[in-house]
């Protein structure tokens, strides 16, 4: 008699939670997902996907969604000083030469996520509020009197997740001293803008970065600026446009260019989490920014997450009701370690970013020798190790 795979609750219908339940049906495993949004969807604006996490998206046949909604991002793609003086390429590709790079709409992203999965698996309007394991079951409640019970909850929730507390303390998210401007602005306004390429510059305390998303039809913005006060971490806070404009007034004019048209913008702070010592207790276990908050600055949330998706359903596939919660362990510590450098480099090289350097061209040389990370990086395979810890387990 073959054992039955354990069912699964995902609370948080994001990118991570919804990349998560499309791989754990890929395994056929039973899956809900409650999100406590009235409806899915993302404000904000774009997301970059890199190799690490596309080679998964087309494991689970995401692939041609992909290809369809993002804008590959190629070989153009450079870093400036404020004033426009090139310092030097940005890695675009595995060290294979594989170039999967996409700029990608968050909303976009989120809508062929959820279109992929059977009907009935999303449940919109549930904000989990408690979390409790009786025997062998696991059981969520939300604010509207609802309740699922599963053989194991996946937390996904996000950096303010409600059921991280069931797993590990509470504890505060790090305020980095930086608020994100972002946006979109359409390519026909501003045509003379490359759709191809990812573009960033570098000035004391203050960087800009621009991808194309949406097949090069918008082109995304994010100006990073420094914060007098900590500000609630949200996607969807407005922003002045006149004070983004300001910030980075006497900068390279092809940024002036792009700012002359933005009409709205958001303003998201930055923060991120140290890095937990466990994810994981008994059948509840966290994922993406609910187990490893990080800042954009390497531009690997997203990708994280979705490595995280695929490593958690292809261990659950070889396990079982019974041996569930040990899987769950070995997910965790597959992943941990690899999140933990991931998001440490992301704040060393938000240092890069912000030129907190005296010496300018030290800066230079590390940003033109970081491609060898990004390499490997983008290198990572996830699954190898899912399967040799899957089969651990047996």
């Amino acid at each position: 008699m073959v054992e039955k795979q354990p069912s699964v609750v995902v609370v948080g219908g994001g990118i991570g939670g919804l990349f998560a339940a499309n791989a754990l049906v890929a395994q056929g495993l039973t899956v809900s997902v409650y999100e406590q949004a009235p409806a899915l969807g993302e404000v904000g604006a774009g997301v970059f996907l890199t190799p690490n996490s596309v080679r998964q998206l087309q494991r689970v046949g995401l692939g041609p969604s992909v290809e369809k909604w993002g804008a590959r991002v190629g070989s153009g793609s450079h870093y400036f000083r404020h004033d426009g003086a090139p310092i030097a390429p940005v890695q675009v590709t595995d060290s294979s030469g594989w170039n999967a790079t996409f700029g990608m709409h968050r909303a976009d992203f989120v809508e062929f996520l959820a279109a992929a999965l059977p009907a009935g698996v999303v449940h919109t309007g549930h904000r989990a509020t408690a979390f409790e394991q009786i025997g062998d079951v696991a059981r969520v409640s939300f604010a509207n009197g609802a309740a699922a019970e599963a053989d194991i909850v996946v937390a996904a929730d996000g950096i303010h997740s409600e059921l991280r507390p069931y797993v590990f303390p509470p504890s505060r998210p790090v305020f980095h001293g930086s608020v994100a401007f972002r946006g979109v602005v359409p390519h026909e306004r501003i045509a003379h803008w490359p759709a191809d390429r990812w573009l960033m510059w570098l000035g004391k305390g203050k960087h800009f970065l621009t991808f194309p998303v949406r097949a090069g039809k918008l082109i995304n913005y994010v100006g990073f600026v420094p914060a007098d006060q900590e500000m609630k971490e949200s996607w969807s806070a407005p922003g002045d446009p006149n004070v983004l404009r300001a910030e980075f007034a006497g900068w390279d004019l092809r940024i002036g260019s792009l700012l002359a048209q933005v009409q709205a913008t958001f303003r998201w702070a930055l923060y991120d989490r140290e890095p937990l010592p466990a994810w994981t207790k008994g059948r509840l276990t966290l994922l993406g920014d609910a187990a490893h908050p990080m800042l954009p600055h390497l531009g690997q949330g997203a990708n994280q997450s979705i490595e995280d998706g695929m490593a958690l359903a292809t261990i659950l596939a070889r396990a079982n009701r019974q041996t569930a919660p040990a899987a769950l362990l070995a997910y965790e510590r597959l992943r941990r370690e690899r999140v933990a450098q991931v998001q440490r480099g992301a704040r060393e090289n938000g240092m890069r970013y912000d030129s907190a350097y005296s010496d300018l061209g030290v800066r230079d040389a590390e940003i033109a020798a970081h491609a060898a990370f990004r390499k490997t990086l983008y290198d990572h395979d996830v699954v190898p190790g899912a399967q040799a810890a899957a089969a651990a387990l047996i």
